[in-house]
């Protein structure tokens, strides 16, 4: 069954390759949805897979690529959404 999770990253996210890096891991583990950076510095992901997809996504986000800087990470599951793949905005 298909989940949709918002994510939204804090830390040193921005200008770091993060959502290049993101884009390659969600299609590695078979994420649709997209990751765009925000106005505050954070980034923003909809993703949506199976329980175990997300799952390890999360953990990835977590740390992002290994020039990022994590700091916080606020994760919250809405409706499952239909998207057809995974883009960077």
């Amino acid at each position: 069954m298909q989940k949709t999770k918002l994510i939204q990253i804090f830390g040193r996210v921005q200008n770091v390759g993060f959502r290049f890096a993101t884009v390659q891991k969600a299609n590695e583990l078979n994420i649709k949805g997209f990751v765009k950076n925000m106005p505050d510095k954070s980034v923003y992901i909809e993703a949506q897979g199976t329980d175990l997809e997300l799952e390890h996504f999360l953990l990835w986000c977590k740390t992002g690529p290994d020039w990022a800087n994590v700091s916080n990470i606020v994760v919250n599951e809405v409706l499952a959404t239909d998207f057809l793949s995974f883009t960077r905005k």
